[in-house]
């Protein structure tokens, strides 16, 4: 049986980083996204997801496809206003500032992981 997912905040491990994730599992919160933000301190998961858009967005963002192991199929950075091709494989959707999953060093490939914040209490 799968993670039950649920909308919050939590920690993204990458190879080589430790990074704040807000976590977007509903409806409301997927729809929502990033659109208005000017900028993201860390990334945002959407899950399930399997394409994302940059219609009404202010900033690029790179965009990592993950499938349901938290394996990286693909990334991309999407300038504002495209519309992203869906992933077959993609299980989720991770988003970060245009240059960030570089230098965090998220690659095709790489596999993920999602931690509860320091305190201990589950993302919600």
């Amino acid at each position: 049986m799968g993670r039950r997912w649920q909308d919050g905040e939590a920690t993204l491990r990458t190879g080589s980083a430790e990074v704040p994730l807000r976590v977007a599992a509903s409806y409301r919160a997927r729809t929502r996204g990033l659109l208005g933000a000017t900028g993201i301190r860390g990334a945002l998961l959407l899950t399930p997801a399997s394409s994302v858009h940059t219609v009404r967005m202010r900033f690029a963002i790179d965009v990592a496809y993950l499938d349901r192991r938290l394996r990286v199929l693909a990334v991309r950075t999407m300038p504002p206003g495209r519309i992203g091709r869906p992933r077959l494989r993609a299980r989720h959707v991770l988003e970060a500032e245009a240059g960030a999953m570089a230098a965090w060093g998220v690659t095709r490939g790489a596999v993920l992981a999602v931690a509860a914040p320091p305190d201990g209490r589950p993302a919600d």
